[in-house]
C-alpha cells in the first residue's frame, strides 16, 4: 500500500499512517489483541519503521493501541465507560472554553468561526466526511484559542487528542451525524457571536453529549451507567 499525500492538506507520514490504522481499528479490520508489528506495517505502507513507530505512539496516547514493554504494540479493547468519561471531561472543559470565547474573542475571531462553520456546512451538504472532520477540528480549536486561557487551551487540546480517533471521519458517516453536528455547531457559533456565554456553554455541552452517544452507538453501546449529579 503506497501512502499518498494531498497538496491541499499536507500531513506527515506518521499522521497519515495513524489515520489509516485508526480507520482499520474502528472498522474492525484490526481486532482487539491483534499485534501491530512495526516492520510488517512499514513493509505494507512502504515507509521506514520510524514513522510507523511515531504513529503507534500517537495511537497509544489515545488508548486505541496498547503498548507493553518488550512485547510491543497491539490493538486495545475500547472501554465504553472510559470513553464516556473522556467525553464527559472533554465536554465540561470545552463548555468552559465556549463560554469564555463568547466573552473574550475579538471580532476577527468571531468572523473566522462563522467562516469555518460555513465551510463545514458546505462539506456536510456534499457528504464529504474528510473535509467535515477537518473543519470540525478547526472550529473547536478556534474556540479554545478564543477563550484566551493558555492552561485551559492545553487541557482541551490534550483531551481532544485522546478522543481524536472517536471524532474521525468514520463517525461522521453514520446516522446523518455530519448534518446533526453542523446543526449543533450552528447554535454554538450563534451564541458565541452574540456574546451569550451561558447559551454557548449549554450548546457545547449538548454537542459533546451527542458526540459521545454517536461514538458509543457505533460500538453497539446504548447505555452507560452515569455517576453525574444533576
Amino acid at each position: 500500500m503506497q501512502l499518498r499525500m494531498t497538496p491541499e492538506h499536507p500531513k506527515t507520514i506518521s499522521q497519515t499512517v495513524c489515520e489509516h490504522v485508526t480507520d482499520e481499528i474502528l472498522r474492525g479490520k484490526l481486532v482487539p489483541g491483534e499485534r501491530l508489528d512495526e516492520q510488517s506495517l512499514a513493509d505494507r505502507f512502504r515507509v521506514s519503521r520510524s514513522p510507523i513507530r511515531d504513529a503507534l505512539r500517537q495511537l497509544a496516547a489515545t488508548r486505541l493501541v496498547l503498548y507493553v514493554p518488550h512485547k510491543g504494540f497491539s490493538v486495545a479493547s475500547v472501554s465504553s465507560l472510559e470513553l464516556d468519561e473522556l467525553f464527559e471531561a472533554s465536554g465540561e472543559v470545552e463548555a468552559l472554553c465556549a463560554r469564555l470565547c463568547s466573552l473574550r474573542a475579538g471580532p476577527s475571531e468571531r468572523k473566522r468561526l462563522q467562516l469555518v462553520h460555513e465551510q463545514a456546512g458546505a462539506a456536510a451538504r456534499a457528504r464529504d466526511a474528510n473535509a467535515y472532520s477537518r473543519f470540525n477540528d478547526e472550529l473547536h480549536i478556534l474556540i479554545y484559542a478564543g477563550a484566551r486561557n493558555a492552561a485551559l487551551r492545553e487541557i482541551a487540546l490534550n483531551l481532544r487528542q485522546r478522543l481524536a480517533p472517536f471524532r474521525s471521519r468514520v463517525f461522521f458517516t453514520t446516522d446523518n451525524r455530519m448534518q446533526a453536528s453542523h446543526r449543533e455547531h450552528a447554535v454554538l457559533v450563534r451564541s458565541i457571536v452574540a456574546h451569550d456565554g451561558e447559551a454557548a456553554r449549554r450548546a457545547m455541552q449538548e454537542h459533546a453529549a451527542q458526540s459521545a452517544m454517536n461514538a458509543l452507538r457505533y460500538f453497539g453501546v446504548e447505555d452507560v451507567p452515569r455517576r453525574r449529579a444533576g
